[in-house]
């Protein structure tokens, strides 16, 4: 298996529109890997403006916000480039698009780095900012998984929300509950199976 670094990917269209998305990354020889699903506003801008910005942030209120329409963070201009990175970022990688290898479902962006920079030291690890990251992979997957498998999740990664969350994971955890409770409602408004 791949290593993943998730983040948060920094892209624009040719009128500087900034669109702001959570991307798993992967790594691949010198570079990363961003492979967006068709259809997707990543994917346009990358034909468009071929650079990305990976975000490394642990503000998972941002993956949270982007998840449930909050998409709106605040960017900073990164010198000589054309995409912004985001405000939070503790650190970003500037990637440069070398080739894209086409698929009907899922094209591959061949990244190389052409600049690193570190903003704000990483002050640790907190079990709360991993079970926010872990449901905002499970919400992105919502329409995929049968509903005893999304309320096992949950219950298992309600365990560090209650034991470890500021109220930055606190806030990013309602939001992304509120989904899981939509999803599941309009599931059951639809009379449609989801137990697996």
């Amino acid at each position: 298996m791949p290593y993943i670094r998730e983040s948060i990917i920094t892209t624009v269209n040719k009128a500087g529109d900034v669109h702001i998305a959570p991307i798993g990354i992967i790594a691949e020889k010198d570079g990363w890997v961003i492979a967006p699903f068709r259809p997707s506003v990543t994917l346009d801008n990358l034909a468009e403006v071929p650079f990305a910005i990976a975000n490394y942030t642990d503000d998972v209120r941002i993956f949270a916000g982007c998840l449930t329409g909050r998409r709106h963070w605040p960017t900073v201009a990164v010198n000589g480039f054309p995409v912004p990175r985001l405000e939070a970022a503790l650190a970003h990688s500037v990637l440069e698009v070398e080739s894209v290898d086409d698929d009907a479902m899922r094209p591959r962006h061949f990244c190389r780095v052409v600049q690193e920079e570190t903003h704000t030291p990483f002050t640790g690890f907190n079990r709360a900012k991993a079970a926010v990251l872990e449901l905002a992979i499970l919400v992105s997957r919502l329409g995929m998984l049968p509903r005893d498998k999304i309320e096992a999740e949950i219950a298992y990664l309600s365990i560090a929300i209650e034991k470890t969350a500021g109220e930055g994971e606190k806030e990013a955890w309602g939001w992304l509950m509120q989904r899981v409770g939509d999803h599941l409602a309009a599931k059951d408004a639809s009379g449609e199976e989801v137990r697996g």
